[in-house]
């Protein structure tokens, strides 16, 4: 059986991280895994990554 692989896309590193301040100007609250924006900075820059590696790699489904 062969299974399809997740497809790729090109995202910017520079767009996660624009996206990112603009939540926090708007003082954006948590999301549906209700971590608030100061504990999401706590690791900042992990955090960053690893939502734009997942949405890079097109693995990233955001929940309802």
């Amino acid at each position: 059986m062969i299974t399809a692989k997740p497809k790729s896309f090109e995202i910017p590193k520079r767009l996660v991280w624009n996206a990112y301040r603009l939540v926090k100007a708007n003082k954006g609250a948590g999301g549906v895994d209700e971590q608030s924006l100061e504990e999401f900075e706590g690791a900042l820059g992990n955090n960053l990554y690893r939502i734009w590696n997942r949405m890079s790699s097109g693995s990233y489904f955001p929940s309802p």
